[in-house]
């Protein structure tokens, strides 16, 4: 079953991660029985047999009100079937747990079992891993590696070749990043303390409209450290084409709703900027004043 095994193989089964981890935390070994062969798990196939038909069959006419009350009738039979004794060996099956199975139990782990759920994953260009939308930070350096979380009710787990490289408490809030600073490479920790004010301070330098293409950007998103990258990508622009061509082109992708670093950087390269900005009033006999043509002014 694919609860227990995840893809079947003659071999070498891949376990399901979760079904193993919680074998491994109580201490039992998972030794699959080969695909459609009942005889490899044959006191299994025989005990599920008497189960149904001492116990279900007899109660399949029978009507219950409560759990309690069908565990009670439960109990019955079960003690019946348990102590019955077997046809061709000595005892019972109560008896031999009693003498064989009980002696060898181990005792539960002190603490209870958390249920977590493992998920195959690979850390994107900013060391970041996702789960239920929402994105953890991983060493840089495992960038584009296979790596495996697990992940339960308050802990993120994230694990290398079988070795922890990180773990983060879980946050449910959905596309938000948790970053460790000491994930991030050098280079990258100087801008941890990047705020919407702090970058929009930086645009204003360069000019009003590259302060104002800023500010629309980290609006748009739903978070405005979404928009961080595209805003720091154009301000960089000004390195290469000078402060005065980036306001142009900035005051350009603002007049065309353009609100983009890929326009801007498009604009700058097609020397766009130096051009004069497009007419906003429609010259007479063009299409955009036919009747049945509603023109911008309708979606603004």
């Amino acid at each position: 079953m694919k609860s227990g095994v995840h893809k079947s193989h003659l071999y070498e089964p891949d376990i399901n991660p979760t079904y193993q981890d919680m074998a491994s935390y109580h201490g039992v070994a998972i030794i699959p029985a080969r695909s459609r062969s009942p005889k490899d798990k044959s006191k299994v196939e025989n005990g599920v047999q008497q189960t149904e038909r001492q116990i279900l069959a007899k109660l399949r006419n029978r009507t219950f009100f409560s759990l309690s009350e069908l565990n009670q009738a439960i109990r019955v039979l079960l003690d019946e079937l348990n102590q019955r004794p077997f046809q061709k060996l000595p005892g019972s099956r109560l008896s031999h747990f009693q003498d064989l199975e009980k002696q060898a139990l181990k005792p539960l782990p002190p603490t209870r079992y958390e249920y977590a759920e493992w998920k195959k994953v690979k850390a994107g260009f900013n060391y970041h891993i996702e789960i239920d939308k929402h994105f953890y930070s991983v060493p840089f350096t495992f960038i584009k590696k296979e790596l495996y979380a697990r992940y339960g009710t308050t802990i993120i787990e994230i694990f290398y070749q079988n070795k922890r490289i990180a773990s983060h408490v879980r946050n449910y809030g959905t596309y938000g990043y948790t970053t460790d600073p000491l994930h991030m490479p050098k280079a990258h920790q100087r801008h941890a303390e990047w705020t919407p004010e702090r970058i929009a301070s930086w645009a204003k330098k360069m000019g009003e409209a590259t302060a104002q293409l800023v500010e629309a950007i980290m609006a748009s998103r739903p978070h405005p450290q979404q928009g961080f990258r595209s805003c720091v990508g154009i301000l960089r622009l000004a390195k290469s084409y000078g402060e005065d061509r980036l306001e142009s082109a900035c005051k350009r992708a603002l007049h065309i709703g353009a609100h983009s670093y890929k326009s801007v950087e498009s604009i700058l390269k097609n020397k766009l900027d130096q051009q004069p900005l497009p007419s906003t009033s429609p010259e007479e006999g063009t299409p955009d004043s036919h009747e049945y043509i509603r023109g911008q002014d309708y979606f603004e």
